[in-house]
């Protein structure tokens, strides 16, 4: 994008200065657009913006609204409709204002309550934050979803071009399957992920993260090129006598950990079945096993 193709520079409000909106922010500064004032609340929202927007002043929602050509809503998705409708019965939205939530869930049916007064458009970034300089970084090559009235498709895509990410056309009603997924693929990754560190730790490994590192990255790198047949392991190979035995070692864990083994095992059977890694006769014994694991309470 040239200088020329650059949306005009704007005055930007903060509404949430969470991991998501704190770093936005700072990344939209850094595109060249003034964060004119951001609304914090909690000691941790408060020192965020201290940190990455230092040059603006804390107000409140109401006011950050009213001083912004831009503004960015940036509050977790169950909050979200509460406070467009909060803002309008304030009559702080002014005609004409551009207004970015951040949302996964939602599209533009939740700026409805703001009635015509607003421009809105949904762009959610699919990345996770840590609230710190280090995500502008993470911020280039990402992808949003980004979901805006066609008028204002190219407004949408140019922001998030400008914070140097990349813009995913996502319908309205597809933004809940949409956010599923990523929830699914990153969130639960993390529950994974540290139940099998606990795992390694039980197992008397000193660097469990060491260990699991680079086998969980490959596993990654793996399934993003080739899907299912990226599948490897007991399950696949339909080992049930030693996905008996895992299960007995589970047991001494906490009692989230050996459950959603036995849910997974199971999902990786299913597709496994599917794909025709796994053959009818190798699953039976393997599904017998997940299914009494399962009835035990």
């Amino acid at each position: 994008m040239t200088s020329d193709e650059r949306p005009a520079r704007l005055t930007v409000g903060v509404v949430g200065a969470g991991r998501v909106g704190s770093v936005l922010g700072a990344a939209l500064a850094r595109a060249g657009h003034h964060v004119v004032a951001v609304s914090a609340v909690s000691e941790a929202s408060l020192a965020r913006a201290a940190e990455l927007l230092p040059d603006a002043p804390v107000l409140p929602p109401d006011e950050v609204v009213r001083r912004a050509e831009l503004v960015v809503l940036a509050v977790p998705d169950d909050a979200l409709a509460d406070l467009v409708a909060g803002l309008a019965a304030t009559q702080a939205w002014r005609p004409g204002q551009l207004v970015v939530h951040t949302s996964g869930r939602h599209g533009l049916e939740v700026f409805a309550p703001a009635g015509q007064a607003v421009l809105g458009m949904a762009l959610h970034p699919a990345m996770t934050f840590t609230g710190t300089a280090l995500d502008l970084d993470r911020l280039v090559d990402c992808c949003f979803g980004i979901t805006a009235p066609e008028p204002l498709r190219a407004v949408a895509e140019a922001l998030v071009v400008e914070v140097g990410s990349e813009p995913v056309w996502i319908d309205e009603a597809a933004r809940p399957m949409y956010h599923a997924a990523l929830a699914h693929g990153a969130n639960h990754l993390v529950t994974l992920v540290s139940q099998a560190l606990q795992a390694l730790r039980a197992a008397g490994v000193d660097s469990p993260d060491r260990m699991l590192g680079p086998l969980v990255e490959a596993a990654l790198d793996n399934t993003l090129r080739r899907g299912d047949a990226a599948l490897t392991g007991p399950v696949a190979r339909g080992d049930a006598g030693t996905v008996a035995e895992h299960l007995r070692q589970l047991r001494t864990l906490t009692p989230d950990v050996r459950p959603t083994y036995v849910a997974l095992a199971r999902a990786t059977a299913e597709r496994a079945l599917a794909s025709g890694r796994l053959r009818p006769h190798a699953a039976e014994p393997l599904l017998e096993i997940l299914a009494r694991d399962e009835e035990r309470p």
